[in-house]
């Protein structure tokens, strides 16, 4: 009896340690996409190297799919990124494949990759995009950044909306956005933070005249940039003129309260958290930092 028992539990292991490899994510498939999107990070890349490892990497991926090593809907969704950076139709359409496989098997991964791989393969194909995630720059005005052609017939705003796309005029506010003078170039000439702030205001004031980008993603970007140089102070004055400029965004508040948490002003950060779950209730990162008090 005792014998039968010992049999039975380990065939019981044996088939939870299968079940196990055949449900759990690819470790190999996850650095891949990592490497991927840290590459292109870096400063200064050498792209010739970088397209031969980006070949490489595809070349695996169709060697782990022969292996069924391809299984769960993060393999899927860590294949696509990497296929989508391929140069031709099939890597694109192996990306579209992959995200695809990936949202059926859990819609709730970030969806926008979906519709951008969608619009690449259009793109290699030499047909107009649908969603309208991809930009190019124009050498007919000066490399300015441009919209890839659309076809704005195919999907609705509110498809668009699905797959966290901006609607085709938040698109067109973007293109403006993108051909504007960065904060960092602005942060030069300015000697002090306090004057910066003064003149991301007067430029804020401008409208649709300004020639700076003082969009909130703009503002956040460069707080983000104060942090990585370790300008916390200033980067929280950047983080509290965003709250003043955009009130209602949710994201603001959050970059807000994480870097406060950075100075260990740990009651103004959960304030913060609080206001950024209070516009957003899908707000993971301050569910996360605010725990049972989300309760």
């Amino acid at each position: 009896m005792k014998r039968k028992t010992s049999i039975h539990l380990l065939f019981f292991l044996v088939l939870s340690v299968k079940i196990f490899s055949q449900t759990a994510d690819n470790p190999e498939l996850q650095k891949m996409a990592d490497d991927d999107q840290n590459a292109r990070k870096a400063s200064n890349i050498n792209w010739m190297i970088l397209s031969k490892e980006d070949s490489l990497r595809r070349a695996r991926i169709f060697v782990l799919l022969k292996e069924n090593k391809v299984n769960t809907a993060k393999d899927h969704f860590n294949s696509g990124i990497v296929f989508q950076h391929g140069g031709d139709t099939i890597s694109s359409g192996m990306a579209v494949k992959s995200f695809e496989t990936a949202l059926k098997l859990d819609p709730n991964l970030n969806r926008w990759w979906y519709a951008a791989a969608v619009d690449r393969h259009l793109m290699h194909q030499n047909k107009p995009q649908i969603y309208g995630t991809q930009y190019i720059k124009d050498v007919t005005t000066n490399n300015k950044w441009a919209r890839y052609k659309i076809d704005a017939t195919k999907v609705t705003d509110e498809q668009r909306r699905y797959y966290g796309v901006e609607s085709l005029k938040e698109q067109e506010e973007k293109e403006r956005e993108m051909n504007l003078i960065p904060l960092a170039d602005a942060y030069i000439s300015h000697p002090s933070i306090d004057q910066l702030i003064s003149f991301i205001i007067s430029e804020h004031k401008k409208g649709l005249k300004s020639t700076y980008n003082t969009s909130e993603n703009e503002i956040n970007s460069f707080g983000y940039q104060l942090v990585r140089e370790a300008n916390i102070n200033d980067a929280l004055k950047i983080f509290k003129l965003n709250i003043q400029l955009y009130p209602n965004a949710w994201n603001t508040y959050d970059s807000y309260g994480e870097t406060l948490l950075k100075v260990n002003k740990k009651k103004e950060a959960l304030e913060n958290y609080k206001k950024s779950l209070e516009l957003n209730p899908d707000n993971e990162n301050a569910k996360k930092v605010l725990g049972p008090q989300t309760n």
